[in-house]
């Protein structure tokens, strides 16, 4: 069997993995598959051994996998890619609960915000402050001396740096190795710095040099070809890059295992025994220039190393259900990113081709066909032990077929590495807090673990004869930076009624005895569960109508209809009975566990098919010890959901909208994405507009962005009888990548759209980017800071208009602050204005009664984005869309 473009069944993957960590092959020939590329140093000492079903052999001990993250972000050549873990970030609950978000300390690991990453070229920084800003920093609240995890890079001198292109022939994939010839001619070129493609040197060589080189290998004679292409200033974005080259250098001679683009301290991995993982620290580093200072962010993150490989998989299959085996192998593996160990090269997976194997062949470079088995053990000595057992199929991105690597490529299972946590993992409550013991580090533990780092890097001779080469030093303490803690906000109940969210900002006790501030009455509902939880269901339903009363709000008796059984399709036909004979304001189901088939199916239903309003709730809360504290978040969320809103903020007299929009991935299909947007419609903003758009383009999104917003904004008249003088928009989901296009795209269609419906007297509206999963933490001493810390000076960015706010209190872990950018303002605010609406937007998401780390319509747009791309996947009815029905 010859190695084809397509591979059967491709279609079955029907696109997803497209904007994935796929991987480009060593031997590479336009239109054919090939095996991964040829390995790299491994993080791992031995290969796995093979048990292909249905042929039982005796297995090896597999050895240890690291977690690829669903957020990580795309990567250049294959040769270096790498995908980045979040440990113990699980999804929203599944269903309804008032603390599905709320405060939390450092996830287990983080990703990288702008970091260099192998041979990924920095994307380089646009100028988006506005032009009319005077002054990004505030004034308001009281002064807090802060540190940061910064640490300020020292350049003994202002030279210039000459950019060298460094070409192979034969050509060589494998960066270590690159290295390795090139450092033989280092008395020759003197200092420089080398990631595999690009060589960087302070002083010009000439134009064009040639050096030959032995490859230890085979003892191949390699042409190494030098050509100068250009000299790089400083404030260029390539300039940034060398220094985290230069980094990386550093990383690399303190002995850390490379896994991944990213730098892992495998001595002091954590065995954790009982779930067969294990936990290896880590540390991501980012040089960027800042307001005043070339800075070093650098900060501890953690990997999961799974011990299964993808064989193992198959044989749980196969044994398992030897009749289906193989459709049970593709529904766990499709979209699955896996590890090869022999060249930490990370690959998401598209097929599987049970009519391949290791003796298939495909065509090498020169033409000749070659068998996988006998390429891996011909050229990197790895014995395939498993003739029997499928190929997996890995397709490529278009980037990369662009520049002439295949297709697709094909893997051995038995060398792939599963990574990530399966959502059997993350639902096991053991294995998150086993994982939490080490990965939530207090703010004085990780001040530790910095410096410590820091003084490796400056006390490692290596290291500190490769910095003098360069004339540069790091410098041994945390930057200090000016933060301000803003005051606690005023929360507005009912009946001109009000209560301070206090220092910890946590209004709960509040909610207790005091009228929301907009109440709704539920007259008609209808509550559907299993007849054998009927009698523990009407005392909470007595419970919730007291808590419902003790807040303003009357809700009547429910009709309850008892259901047989708790199948996802007796609930839905149960549900369409009900909803075709008569009109309930609101459906209650009541589950006994949170699958998610029934939880989608009833979602489905009402969402779509019926539209009602609806609340899914575990049996289990019924019978909570806790249960009017549960009741009473219930009674806030069909509040809401019926029109009501708990409480407001104090805010400023004039007609503003704010608006949230956030994406999702379907995971059914990785090509598409479910937008949501939610806007606001009233004064008090307790009332909301939303819509939900799938696109599969920038500019399809762009599109119906801004379409969405006109009806909001139509909306907005309707309920006001006024359009809203002040639009002020936060934009969720932008990966750092993503800013030109929304900065000068999205923006530009969103200002056109608004200028056709205002006309001559243009609507005041400012556009900000939020991002979550960044890498910067701040410290107040030993503790974390207080919520309200505003930070808008050294770390921030001086060709933005940026700021991070600490919004929520955090006991567990470091705190992790929230960035934003803002990249168009005709508000004719003042930066502290700004920076005091965004925090008591903070207060406004009515599922938690504190701060949340996001404005509450980010969290909103994320909240709907969330239920349909996961549960729904099909567009929710309009009927709905001026009600928060998907809290």
């Amino acid at each position: 069997m010859t190695g084809r473009a397509g591979g059967r069944g491709l279609g079955r993957g029907r696109g997803r993995g497209m904007d994935d960590k796929s991987k480009t092959p060593a031997p590479r020939q336009a239109g054919h598959s090939q095996p991964a590329p040829p390995p790299q140093q491994s993080a791992w000492g031995r290969k796995p051994g093979a048990v292909p079903p249905p042929q039982q052999q005796q297995q090896q001990q597999p050895q240890p996998q690291p977690q690829a993250g669903p957020s990580a972000q795309q990567r250049a050549p294959a040769a270096e890619s790498r995908s980045t873990p979040r440990v113990g970030r699980g999804d929203l609950a599944q269903q309804e609960g008032a603390g599905d978000v709320g405060a939390a300390g450092d996830p287990g690991a983080a990703l990288g915000r702008g970091s260099m990453r192998g041979r990924r070229v920095i994307v380089p920084e646009i100028h988006t402050r506005p032009s009319t800003l005077i002054t990004k920093k505030g004034t308001t609240g009281n002064p807090i001396p802060l540190q940061a995890n910064y640490f300020k890079l020292l350049a003994q001198t202002d030279w210039c740096l000459y950019q060298y292109r460094v070409d192979f022939a034969p050509e060589e994939d494998r960066t270590v190795v690159r290295k390795g010839m090139l450092r033989q001619h280092k008395e020759a070129l003197g200092a420089y710095v080398f990631d595999g493609t690009v060589m960087y040197t302070s002083r010009r060589l000439g134009d064009e040099l040639e050096f030959w080189s032995q490859r230890q290998s085979d003892d191949e004679k390699i042409r190494i070809s030098i050509r100068l292409v250009g000299d790089l200033k400083k404030g260029d974005h390539q300039y940034i890059q060398f220094f985290n080259i230069i980094v990386r250098k550093c990383l690399e001679l303190l002995n850390l295992q490379i896994v991944g683009r990213d730098y892992y301290d495998a001595r002091a991995k954590v065995e954790i025994r009982d779930f067969r993982l294990e936990l290896w620290p880590g540390y991501l580093t980012s040089i960027r220039q800042h307001e005043s200072s070339m800075l070093m962010c650098a900060e501890i993150t953690h990997k999961v190393m799974r011990q299964q490989t993808v064989l193992d998989i198959l044989t749980e299959c196969y044994e398992n259900n030897q009749r289906n085996y193989k459709s049970a192998f593709e529904s766990q593996v499709i979209g699955l990113v896996v590890l090869t160990d022999y060249n930490n090269n990370t690959y998401r997976i598209s097929d599987v081709d049970f009519d391949a194997n290791p003796s298939s062949t495909f065509q090498l470079r020169n033409g000749e066909s070659i068998s996988y088995k006998d390429y891996y053990n011909n050229k990197y000595r790895i014995k395939i032990q498993g003739d029997s057992q499928p190929m997996l199929v890995s397709k490529v991105k278009a980037k990369d077929r662009r520049a002439g690597q295949p297709e697709i490529i094909y893997l051995v299972p038995e060398l792939c590495r599963a990574t990530g946590m399966t959502d059997r993992m993350r639902e096991n409550f053991q294995l998150m807090r086993a994982l939490s013991e080490h990965t939530r580090v207090s703010p004085q533990a990780r001040i530790d673990k910095l410096l410590s780092f820091n003084n490796r890097l400056r006390s490692q001779p290596g290291i500190v004869q490769e910095l003098n080469e360069w004339n540069l030093k790091l410098d041994s303490h945390l930057v200090n930076v000016p933060g301000r803690v803003l005051p606690p906000e005023k929360i507005i109940l009912g009946g001109g009624r009000s209560a301070s969210a206090g220092q910890f900002a946590d209004w709960t006790r509040e909610l207790q005895s005091k009228p929301a501030y907009n109440a709704a009455r539920l007259n008609n509902w209808v509550l559907i569960c299993v007849n054998r939880m009927r009698r523990d269901v009407e005392r909470f339903v007595t419970t919730l109508q007291e808590c419902a009363k003790g807040m303003g709000c009357a809700f009547d008796k429910p009709r309850i209809f008892e259901i047989g059984d708790d199948r996802s399709n007796t609930y839905t036909e149960s549900l369409e009975k009900v909803m075709s004979s008569t009109n309930p304001e609101l459906v209650f189901c009541v589950v006994p566990n949170n699958r998610a088939d029934r939880y989608g199916a009833i979602k489905k239903k009402c969402v779509v098919d019926r539209p009602v309003p609806s609340q899914v709730f575990l049996y289990k809360n019924v019978t909570s010890k806790n249960v009017r504290s549960i009741a009473t978040k219930v009674a806030i969320q069909v509040n809401c959901k019926l029109g009501g809103g708990p409480w407001s903020v104090d805010l400023p007299p004039i007609n503003l909208m704010v608006v949230g929009f956030d994406v999702c991935h379907d995971p059914s299909d990785r090509s598409r994405d479910f937008g949501a947007m939610v806007a606001s419609l009233d004064k008090g903003l307790t009332r909301y507009f939303s819509a939900v758009s799938h696109h599969s383009s920038g500019e399809e999104l762009s599109n119906q962005f801004s379409t969405n917003l006109v009806t909001a904004i139509q909306d907005y008249k309707k309920l006001n009888k006024i359009l809203p003088s002040h639009i002020l928009i936060y934009r969720d989901g932008v990966g750092e990548g993503q800013v030109p296009y929304v900065f000068e795209h999205e923006v530009t269609m969103i200002k056109s759209r608004l200028h056709s419906l205002y006309g001559e007297a243009p609507v005041k509206m400012g556009f900000v980017i939020v991002t979550k999963r960044i890498n910067t933490r701040v410290f107040h001493g030993d503790k974390n800071p207080p919520p309200g810390t505003v930070i808008d000076d050294v770390v921030t960015n001086p060709l933005r208009y940026d700021f991070f706010i600490i919004p929520q209190s955090v006991r567990q872990g470091t705190v992790t602050p929230c960035a934003f950018n803002v990249i168009d303002d005709t508000l004719g605010w003042k930066a502290d204005q700004l920076q005091r609406m965004t925090y008591k937007l903070c207060h406004m998401y009515f599922n938690w009664s504190g701060t949340v780390r996001v404005p509450a319509p980010c969290q909103y747009a994320h909240k709907l984005a969330f239920l349909v791309a996961q549960f729904i996947r099909r567009l929710p009815s309009t009927q709905m869309a001026n009600l928060l029905y998907f809290l």
